[in-house]
């Protein structure tokens, strides 16, 4: 794959992730906050970080 179609293609994949992400949060009538950006940076890895992430926890917040 050249360099041109990788970046092309990885920011289709974030971008569609991000869609994802504020979906979910519409549809199930949470807060959003600010995963669909970090989502939009980092992929899969932000995916994973706003379904795992919990604020209540008093282990460190971001």
């Amino acid at each position: 794959m050249d360099p041109q179609a990788f970046v092309v293609a990885t920011l289709v994949a974030h971008v569609g992730l991000a869609l994802f992400v504020t979906g979910h949060a519409r549809l199930t009538e949470t807060e959003a906050g600010k995963w669909p950006f970090v989502t939009l940076a980092f992929g899969l890895a932000g995916v994973a970080a706003y379904f795992f992430y919990d604020e209540s926890s008093d282990a460190g917040a971001i």
